[in-house]
């Protein structure tokens, strides 16, 4: 029969049982090469491929970067990515689903602005980015 001993020793091992595996994907989850976005091992085009989820739709090249878009069975994602990354500059991305409200982000970033991600199960989108003044929109595409 256990005594209450027994029980108190159990109680910080199964803690420590479980906790340890899920700090240790929070610690590999949050490292700086994750954080910063370029800065990682294989740092180069495909790195806004990982940010949405989807297989790569449609890409939109513009003088100073480029429109990425994504799209799963129910969700279009969208990202655009600067051309020649490096000092903050104005950058905004825009998805709208036909029928619904556009989701936007917009700001001065390094990289890339979004992702945006919208609910486009059965409906055409419309896309917009723009990098330093300069971009591209496209009319209902992915129907």
């Amino acid at each position: 029969m256990p005594t209450d001993t027994q029980h108190a020793r159990r109680g910080p091992r199964l803690l420590a049982r479980v906790l340890a595996p899920l700090l240790a994907a929070l610690a590999l989850v949050l490292t700086p090469d994750t954080l910063v976005a370029g800065t990682g091992v294989g740092a180069g085009t495909a790195e806004a491929a990982s940010v949405c989820q989807g297989r790569p739709a449609r890409t939109i090249a513009f003088a100073t970067g480029e429109l990425r878009l994504y799209r799963t069975r129910h969700y279009a994602c969208a990202v655009t990515v600067a051309k020649r990354p490096g000092a903050r500059r104005p950058m905004a991305v825009s998805l709208q689903p036909r029928g619904g409200r556009p989701a936007v982000r917009a700001g001065r970033f390094d990289r890339q602005a979004g992702p945006v991600t919208v609910h486009a199960l059965n409906r055409c989108v419309r896309a917009s980015g723009s990098v330093a003044g300069q971009g591209t929109s496209v009319g209902w595409i992915l129907c």
